[in-house]
């Protein structure tokens, strides 16, 4: 797969395309095909050999509807390759598994899903695993003694929006020997490039902002031709594909991401200042405002800060409760990225698994909410914020 030219981010996305369709469609149709016909077995020896490019076999990558979506994503990132997966949690396992075996350090506040892979799954197969607090982040070296480890964390995190610096931590990992993973689901690849910041794998729950309408389960992986071989084995043997069908939808969706983006960007700063205007509440994480302890790195390393933020209720676990039974336009739901602006409580959904005083530990409070910003009009958005706390 080539590099991507240097056009901008929205042109790629929509003509940056490996189908020609014979009947002139400008994307490829659904290919529901699992197994394809060779005139003769020295053809389907160069295939299954590498000497020629071609589809073999659905479940090991080679379908014409998913290679599409592959080239759009790498695109995206401006990567070599790319790998479509089931799920965001399918991505971050086989990039573990592939990259992962000789010790994982994670830094910083992770999602609840990935943390329980990392402590149930991972260090059960005898993956160690090393877990460092964003103000541990110093410590870094000392847990990379031994080459060959993966260095995983997300910026900004979930639930609270805390940054890293991708290029401070890629540096110290490479000097180690190291691999850097940063999962850039909250970012989006319209605010961020990790790769260019000195990242080598790039992950994303393509459920939420590439998808963006709530319709898809999907996962990405963002890299080098020469990474991204190891993981598309294990993708292969463990049966992670995406579906051609949700390729498909997938690929519609990433057309318009650039303009989604935007106008996500816009509409979660506008909550965001009126947030933090509120009486009753008492803090705002966003990384776009400059109260936000994150906020002078954030402008460094992102184009735009995104759709999420979180905001803490004064009153504590039932007050929060309270705002978010009462929102009528904010739905009460788990997940995010999608048009519609959705609220969750993370001490109930994302980080339920851990106990109060991890979560406070991680400044994750009982009274936090966690906002992700659709794409209704902000002052609708505002208002019903405002109805829900008064």
């Amino acid at each position: 797969m080539s590099k991507p030219d240097d056009h901008g981010p929205a042109t790629r996305i929509i003509h940056n395309r490996r189908h020609k369709d014979a009947f002139g469609s400008p994307y490829s149709p659904v290919y529901n095909t699992t197994t394809y016909r060779f005139e003769n077995t020295a053809a389907l020896l160069d295939v299954i050999e590498g000497r020629t490019e071609g589809n073999l076999y659905t479940r090991w990558g080679t379908n014409p509807t998913i290679k599409e979506l592959e080239l759009g994503l790498a695109g995206l990132e401006q990567a070599e390759a790319a790998l479509a997966f089931g799920s965001g949690m399918a991505a971050i396992s086989a990039t573990m598994l592939a990259h992962g075996r000789k010790g994982i350090v994670c830094v910083g506040d992770l999602y609840g899903g990935t943390q329980e892979l990392l402590k149930s799954h991972c260090m059960a197969l005898g993956i160690p695993v090393i877990f460092l607090f964003r103000e541990e982040q110093s410590q870094l070296a000392a847990h990379l003694a031994e080459p060959g480890k993966l260095v995983y964390f997300e910026t900004p995190a979930n639930p609270n929006m805390a940054i890293l610096d991708i290029r401070d931590l890629a540096k110290t990992a490479h000097e180690h020997e190291a691999l850097v993973a940063v999962d850039n689901t909250f970012a989006s690849p319209i605010n961020q490039k990790p790769l260019d910041l000195g990242a080598d794998l790039v992950l994303h729950s393509a459920t939420k902002y590439l998808s963006g309408h709530s319709d898809i389960t999907a996962g990405a992986l963002m890299t080098s031709a020469s990474l991204a071989k190891p993981v598309a084995a294990w993708r292969k043997n463990l049966g992670q594909l995406i579906a051609p069908e949700t390729a498909a939808l997938l690929s519609r969706s990433l057309r318009t991401l650039p303009v989604r983006i935007r106008q996500h960007n816009e509409n979660a700063m506008a909550v965001a200042r009126a947030m933090e205007q509120h009486p009753k509440v008492s803090k705002v994480h966003y990384p776009g405002l400059p109260s936000f302890e994150g906020h002078e790195l954030a402008r460094q390393q992102m184009t735009g800060f995104g759709g999420m933020l979180s905001i803490e209720v004064e009153g504590g676990q039932q007050a929060a409760e309270k705002v978010a039974d009462s929102l009528k336009i904010f739905l009460l739901a788990t997940s995010l990225g999608g048009v519609e602006s959705l609220v969750s409580q993370p001490s109930a959904t994302s980080h339920h698994g851990l106990s109060r005083e991890e979560r406070v530990k991680r400044g994750i409070g009982d009274g936090m909410l966690r906002l992700s910003v659709g794409l209704e009009d902000a002052e609708d958005l505002i208002a019903d914020l405002n109805q829900a706390l008064s």
